[in-house]
């Protein structure tokens, strides 16, 4: 595959110089709930959140990017967010703040402008609205393959060619917008990969666009190996990118 976006603006920045992180470290600002939403709302910054994709899934700020820190952190970062020069407000697991910033630095990322103080248990005792994502295990799943539902495969293009699921389309998280017109506005969908990190951070890019019917499954492939759904390891060119 090819690099992400963010590689030759990275050597661009090893060559011209770059921001401090302790610098950075020091612009970024801790807001409560209220103002964290008023910055949200009056500016362009994306709301970043790297808590794990369980704590995600049962509540996040609507809108949100999941990311988790804990996970291929700064690949998936430079794969998906295509502008370095992005400002950035950041959900994280409360004391994890400085480490997120000074990651995101670490590839190019300088602008975070805030994290929200107190984490998410802030944004939802002071009220505010907040929206889940949707999941089911691989027996569910298995149970609705029955009726014929979409089922859409995020892992990278040579997991899918070494086994997936009989019919099943390969959409790789790294093309995602390529696909967008693919996913059913009306219809649920079900979304996975290999072990629910990659289709956590799949629906949270499709939320933010209006996608409300996806359905996560959980455990990913590794849970669908345990069910009698049917997978296959031929592919069909036209299928892969």
């Amino acid at each position: 595959l090819p690099p992400p976006a963010y590689f030759p603006m990275n050597v661009k920045l090893n060559k011209e110089g770059y921001v401090n992180v302790e610098d950075i470290i020091k612009e970024a600002k801790a807001f409560d709930a209220k103002t964290f939403e008023l910055v949200a709302n009056e500016t362009e910054a994306l709301i970043l959140d790297v808590r794990h994709q369980d704590d995600f899934e049962k509540g996040h700020i609507p809108k949100s990017i999941f990311i988790g820190i804990d996970g291929q952190f700064a690949p998936w970062v430079g794969a998906l967010i295509l502008d370095i020069k992005q400002e950035i407000l950041l959900v994280t697991p409360e004391g994890r703040e400085e480490e997120t910033i000074k990651r995101l630095a670490r590839v190019g990322y300088d602008n975070t402008i805030g994290y929200l103080k107190g984490g998410f248990e802030v944004w939802k005792n002071a009220g505010l609205e907040y929206d889940t994502v949707a999941s089911v295990s691989a027996q569910v799943l298995e149970q609705k393959m029955q009726e014929k539902v979409p089922v859409f495969d995020v892992r990278k293009p040579g997991e899918y060619a070494s086994e997936h699921i009989l019919d099943v389309p390969s959409t790789p998280l790294d093309f995602l917008n390529e696909h967008l017109a693919e996913f059913p506005k009306e219809e649920n969908f079900y979304l996975h990969c290999a072990g629910g990190y990659r289709s956590m951070i799949a629906a949270s890019i499709l939320k933010a666009r209006g996608y409300h019917n996806v359905i996560n499954v959980l455990g990913g492939f590794a849970a669908i190996r345990n069910t009698g759904i049917k997978t296959t390891n031929y592919v069909c060119p036209s299928t892969l990118k």
